[in-house]
């Protein structure tokens, strides 16, 4: 079983997180770390991918920022956990839609261990909860390491993300697992970031063939 180095971040900014992914990219393409698994929160700020910016689509009263990772328009900010996998898949692990596919089964996994069934919808990418979008993905990749990640809102501000046209949803489909009254797991312990990012450890070996290291502080990162 390969090991990921978990780094585990509070409140960082987009571009600042972009730029560590960057830089983490070329050192994973080179074999000179190992994998590493970015688990961060952003301000809010709203990322528009190629499709997004094709449409010209817009997010008035928004933030924003062009990325180059797939999709469309998604929404950062409190409340939410986004899982930035800078990873090397190997021979055997590549195609896009497979790995896709991988982290949509992780998330899946991750609420189940939570107690909360997540599932997919054959038409749109991402992981869904009582007819909600509540998770977004989004990769792009460079000599098959990948870069961007995966989205999970928990208990984001009212409103936000709920009022926004995401990915080509209409306005109030993505929203968060607290606004659907997932708040608490089997155990009647609180769902928040730090309970989510457990359930993804617990889950990683199985949805990613990796186990996550003991998490390393951002600052340590940069």
């Amino acid at each position: 079983m390969r090991v990921a180095r978990a780094v585990l971040g509070g409140v960082v900014e987009y571009p600042e997180a972009v730029k560590a992914m960057d830089r983490l990219r070329k050192e994973r393409i080179s074999d000179s770390v190992i994998d590493t698994i970015l688990f961060l929160q952003h301000p809010e700020i709203v990322t528009m991918g190629p499709r997004a910016r094709k449409d010209r689509v817009t997010a008035e009263g928004y933030r924003t920022i062009d990325v180059d990772r797939g999709g469309g328009l998604t929404w950062h900010g409190p409340g939410q956990l986004v899982v930035y996998p800078v990873v090397k898949w190997s021979e055997g692990e590549r195609g896009v839609p497979q790995i896709v596919s991988r982290m949509e089964d992780w998330v899946i996994a991750a609420l189940g261990d939570c107690g909360i069934e997540g599932y997919r919808d054959p038409a749109m990418i991402g992981v869904w909860v009582d007819g909600h979008k509540i998770c977004s993905v989004g990769l792009s990749f460079r000599s098959w390491v990948s870069k961007h990640g995966i989205a999970i809102n928990i208990e984001t501000p009212e409103g936000r993300v709920e009022g926004l046209e995401c990915c080509g949803l209409s306005a109030g489909t993505t929203t968060s697992l607290h606004r659907l009254g997932h708040t608490h797991d089997l155990e009647g312990r609180l769902i928040d970031r730090e309970r989510i990012f457990e359930a993804l450890s617990e889950t990683a070996p199985d949805s990613i063939s990796r186990s996550l290291s003991l998490p390393v502080d951002w600052g340590d990162l940069t």
